[in-house]
């Protein structure tokens, strides 16, 4: 059925914007469809980690096309198509069913459950925005030929631009375009909970550059921002898979959340970021251990398991981070 449509993958003229709703409890794949979608003109995005709030998150953003998930804890991804499809409000709203099963059986009973298309996860980047504009496409082109809709359009959209901006500050910083505290806290707990639930590993590295007060009482705020912002992309260099999450947490504090990375791999990655800023030779005269500019790096993986607190990560990992700045600074250390 899905290979029967007649997709355009062009650009198309229309210059409403598509709003993209996806419900997945996976972080990782809402960050890597968000990734995907980024650069893609009048697409916009919001994910939806929790199936009981769907329907209301679907009528918030004035989703164009959803993207479900078709295995979720508490809800089914068809229980949640077949709701849709009852609500009305959303009964019109374009379903994409996302799952990891090509069999037929399953492909039928989302079609059955009301799903007007069907795709393996993650498909590639130019069928899934094809898909996208397509179902986007033939809902609004259905809304236009209701004449409130059309006096209601601009108002809506601006509200909807507004909404879709402040959600962007919300979770970004400001200074350096990395995830911000807030983001990280509710990244970080989403990721705990999918390793649990897989018994998969999740490790943290908590990034601190070296004697920053001194730096930006030596050479001011400006130049310290500027150095701020470099480290920063560095850093961001280095959240290369989808699943991974680079964010400001502090003043002069990073970390990288990288799920089912082991402690090996971690400290590789932590002594080639931590090479990287020393690499990029910002000068520091005043710096406790070197004349230029460096990160101390602590690191820790674990397993959760149940009942255990994500705290117990972050608090490994910064007494690693400790370690590294009374070893002298500028070295990275992994927590046993």
């Amino acid at each position: 059925m899905q290979n029967q449509l007649n997709l355009n993958i062009e650009q198309p003229t229309d210059d409403y914007p598509v709003m993209v709703l996806l419900v997945d409890d996976q972080a990782m794949v809402g960050e890597a469809v968000r990734r995907a979608l980024a650069t893609e003109p009048n697409i916009n995005f919001h994910y939806c980690a929790q199936p009981e709030e769907a329907i209301t998150a679907a009528k918030k953003t004035r989703a164009t096309v959803i993207l479900q998930d078709l295995v979720m804890p508490g809800i089914d991804g068809l229980t949640l198509v077949r709701q849709y499809r009852a609500h009305p409000e959303t009964r019109n709203i374009p379903i994409i069913v996302l799952s990891t099963r090509e069999d037929a059986a399953t492909k039928s009973a989302a079609f059955t459950a009301g799903a007007n298309d069907y795709l393996v996860k993650l498909p590639d980047t130019i069928e899934l925005v094809a898909r996208i504009r397509y179902h986007s496409r033939s809902y609004m082109n259905l809304l236009q030929r209701d004449e409130a809709y059309c006096a209601l359009r601009q108002s809506q959209q601006q509200l909807l631009e507004t909404n879709l901006e402040l959600q962007r500050l919300t979770n970004s910083d400001g200074l350096t375009g990395l995830a911000n505290r807030r983001y990280f806290d509710e990244y970080f707990s989403a990721e705990w909970k999918r390793a649990e639930r897989e018994q998969s590993m999740l490790s943290l590295l908590m990034i601190d550059i070296d004697d920053f007060k001194l730096y930006n009482d030596t050479y001011g705020h400006l130049a310290g921002d500027s150095t701020l912002k470099r480290v920063a992309s560095t850093i961001g260099s280095y959240a290369r898979r989808p699943a991974d999450l680079a964010a400001r947490v502090g003043g002069e504090e990073f970390v990288l959340v990288m799920p089912t990375t082991s402690s090996e791999h971690m400290r590789i990655l932590g002594e080639k970021l931590q090479l990287a800023v020393y690499s990029m030779q910002i000068a520091h005269s005043v710096s406790s251990n070197d004349d230029r500019v460096t990160v101390s790096v602590g690191g820790a993986t674990v397993t959760p398991q149940r009942d255990a607190s994500l705290l117990n990560l972050i608090e490994a990992a910064d007494r690693a981070l400790y370690r590294a700045k009374r070893s002298g600074k500028n070295r990275v250390e992994i927590a046993d």
